[in-house]
């Protein structure tokens, strides 16, 4: 996270919307020789308390999950190469903007038996984005095929106990010459989806 406040002027709701909009991100512990990482889609609660999520049974982090540990999942959201040049200001310097929200907290695994509910409900929250397309559902697969993959996975489920987000949109500068880098980014920024970034730096928050 950035460390200056500026970039922090969005509220927990706005955070929670983001990540529970995103619902993917990089799942991190401390683990025996370093952070363990894992990507991961996962669902957050209305009230964002709760997150949940599942991970292949072999990865070091399920498996070190024999007691409640703490964690946090972070979520990037459109970024992109600032240059000095968009500004139309002297003596400025590259950066990147970009968006991220880091949710922290404590996981903890669940329940064998509670696998199939939270894939159906993860398979439908993705699928319902496909519409007008049918719906993929588990029901769809041989039983016996499905029985066999959901032992291979585990379900988890994290305790949201803090969320912060950087939203870094070139709010340090005035309004016109953010709006010019803004209008650099539509045009020529690369990295991740820097249209969405352009629009959010247009709007200056």
């Amino acid at each position: 996270m950035h460390p200056n406040p500026i970039y922090h002027d969005a509220d927990a709701d706005r955070n929670l919307a983001f990540a529970r909009d995103r619902a993917f991100g990089v799942l991190a512990i401390s683990g025996e020789d370093g952070p363990w990482m894992a990507h991961v889609p996962f669902l957050l609660s209305e009230d964002g308390n709760m997150a949940e999520l599942h991970l292949v049974r072999s990865n070091p982090i399920a498996r070190a999950l024999k007691v409640p540990t703490p964690c946090k999942i972070a979520i990037s959201g459109p970024d992109s190469y600032i240059s000095p040049d968009w500004y139309g200001v002297s003596d400025q310097v590259p950066t990147w903007n970009y968006v991220a929200v880091h949710l922290s907290g404590v996981l903890e695994l669940q329940p064998q038996e509670h696998m199939r509910d939270l894939l159906d409900r993860q398979s439908a929250f993705y699928e319902q984005r496909l519409l007008p397309k049918t719906p993929w559902a588990a029901s769809k697969m041989t039983p016996e095929v499905l029985e066999k993959m959901m032992r291979q996975i585990v379900p988890c489920r994290m305790e949201v106990t803090d969320v912060d987000g950087t939203w870094k949109l070139s709010q340090n500068k005035p309004d016109e010459v953010r709006l010019r880098a803004a209008k650099g980014v539509a045009g020529h920024g690369f990295g991740t989806d820097p249209r969405a970034l352009a629009t959010l730096m247009l709007g200056g928050k």
